[in-house]
This record gives structure tokens, C-alpha cells and sequence, in this order.
């Protein structure tokens, strides 16, 4: 029995240390350096007539897209990647299948914080799209006027980024180069896109590029998305800016339906010397994740963007 009680006594003190030894380690840290968010977009409209004296065509279109933001944060280190990609059609009668959008725009920018905010960063970043596009309305018949790299744009540079929170990103970057890709033989012809010469597939341009993203609650379900960039290149006429702005105004329904509209501008004089336009207006699924928590001390700010 003393044996017995000897060995109970032994066990219920190491069991004791081993306790305490458990309550004073310090607490695993459960804030997640990873951050994966993002959006899936299935938008359709359609349009039927019969005997109807107003006029108009049979229509249904479609509009495709996601737009991913995979942030990563600790310590000093921030390092965000962006996926946005996005495609749509609209079958009308009479007049067949035409591109209603079309996008890809993938980029990477990683920072080294020197001060409060502020980070020195470096970045890489690509921009064209996934189909031919013609000058009537593309119209296949048509003159085809960009592809698939037709233009492609890919910029590399450094600089300095300030991030005070989740919705408000600015870089600038003194120091960018920016090559501009034509690799459909068809477009390479002197002038387009800026080519120097016929049979060009690539013009290489180096400057200052600026971008800033800006995301605004404007009420409870309802959200505007704002980027937009400028570039002036060193090497030729600086003074002849390339502007960019594009805007997305979400409209929450419920969890998985809500309204997109979007607004894209771009003046670019090696494309063509107008602003050019782009406006969309879809109804459909949307559904949103928000995986792992940012270190940022401002996280409450875009609990908005959760599904």
C-alpha cells in the first residue's frame, strides 16, 4: 500500500510541474503572416423580344472574373501579389459573339519597412489580355487590332511604398523599366503600340511609375475599388504621360449575389491619342474569401471585404 502511494504521490507531482510548466510557456501566436483574399465573379444579362413595336435584338451575355490579393506580413516585411483576371461575351442577334471584357493583370511588390508605413520596395508586373480584338466592335471580320501579348506590358522597378492601412496602397518608383510586347506578326507594323520599326515585337521604355489603390466603404454593402497609375518615360518625350484609372462599385445583395459596375480610363499615346473608355454593368454571383489576418493594425478597416 506505502509502495502504492509512493508511486501516486510521484506521478500526481510530475503531473503537477508538468502543468505549470505548460501554463508559463509563452502563448502560440495565432495571427496568421499569410492573408489570402479575394473575389469570384459570375455576372449574366439577357434580353428577349417578340412582336415588340420599340424594337431591339435578343441578347444574353456572360462576364467572368477573380480578383485575388495574397499579402504577406511580419516583422518588417510586406510582400503582396495580385491577381486579377477577367473575361465576358455577349451573343446578340443579328449580330453574333462579341468580347464585352477582357483583362490580365498579374503583379508582385515586395517592401523592406524603413519607417513607419513606409517601405522600400521592388516589384515586377504584367498587363495584356486573352483574346484577338477588332476595330468594328470585334467584329472577326474586322481589322484585328490586339491579342494575346498584342500588347503586353511588363514593368520592373524600384522605389518606395506607403501603406498606412489595408485600403490605402501608394508606390512610386523612380527607377522602372517597362517593355512593351507586340508578338502577334500581324501588329508589328512602325507605330503600333510605339514599334520603331516594322517587324519590332518589343519596345523597351524607362521612367517613373506611380500607382496607388484606394478602397472606399461607401455604406454598409456597398463598396468602391479605386486604382490608377501614371508613367512618364525618361527616354522619350516625358512629358507625354500614360494615365490609367479604373474603378469597381460593388453592390452587396446577400452572401453570394451582388452588382458590379466598373470604369476603366486610359490615355496612352503609343495606343491611340484619345482617352479611351470602358464602362460594365453585371448582375450575378460574387463570392468573396478572406483567409488569414493581416498584422496590420488597421484590419478592422476592411472586415467590409469579407464573404
Amino acid at each position: 500500500m506505502k509502495k502504492v502511494l509512493l508511486i501516486a504521490s510521484v506521478s500526481f507531482g510530475v503531473l503537477t510541474m508538468a502543468q505549470e510548466a505548460k501554463a508559463d510557456a509563452p502563448a502560440t501566436d495565432t495571427v496568421k503572416a499569410w492573408s489570402i483574399q479575394g473575389q469570384n465573379t459570375l455576372m449574366l444579362n439577357q434580353a428577349a423580344f417578340s412582336n415588340w413595336v420599340g424594337g431591339g435584338a435578343n441578347n444574353v451575355g456572360w462576364l467572368a472574373g477573380v480578383n485575388y490579393n495574397l499579402t504577406y506580413e511580419k516583422d518588417k516585411d510586406l510582400w503582396e501579389n495580385i491577381i486579377i483576371l477577367g473575361y465576358g461575351q455577349n451573343n446578340t442577334q443579328g449580330t453574333g459573339v462579341r468580347k464585352t471584357q477582357d483583362v490580365i493583370n498579374l503583379s508582385t511588390n515586395y517592401g523592406r519597412e524603413f519607417a513607419k508605413h513606409w517601405y522600400i520596395s521592388g516589384g515586377v508586373g504584367l498587363q495584356t489580355q486573352f483574346a484577338p480584338g477588332y476595330e468594328d466592335g470585334n467584329n472577326p471580320d474586322a481589322k484585328k487590332i490586339s491579342n494575346f501579348m498584342a500588347p503586353g506590358y511588363l514593368s520592373v522597378g524600384a522605389g518606395v511604398t506607403y501603406r498606412p492601412n489595408d485600403n490605402l496602397t501608394v508606390t512610386l518608383r523612380p527607377a522602372n523599366a517597362r517593355w512593351t510586347f507586340v508578338l502577334d506578326e500581324d501588329l508589328q507594323k512602325a507605330g503600333t503600340y510605339g514599334l520603331k520599326n516594322d517587324g519590332d515585337s518589343s519596345l523597351f521604355q524607362f521612367g517613373f511609375l506611380g500607382t496607388a489603390m484606394y478602397k472606399l466603404k461607401i455604406m454598409e454593402n456597398i463598396t468602391l475599388l479605386n486604382t490608377a497609375s501614371v508613367f512618364s518615360n525618361y527616354l522619350d518625350h516625358p512629358e507625354r504621360l500614360v494615365l490609367g484609372y479604373s474603378g469597381v462599385l460593388s453592390m452587396k445583395i446577400n452572401k453570394y449575389i451582388s452588382t458590379n459596375v466598373t470604369l476603366d480610363l486610359l490615355y496612352d499615346h503609343n495606343q491611340i491619342w484619345k482617352t479611351q473608355l470602358k464602362q460594365t454593368l453585371g448582375v450575378g454571383l460574387a463570392y468573396n474569401f478572406d483567409n488569414g489576418k493581416k498584422r496590420s493594425e488597421n484590419k478592422d478597416n476592411q472586415s467590409w471585404f469579407k464573404k
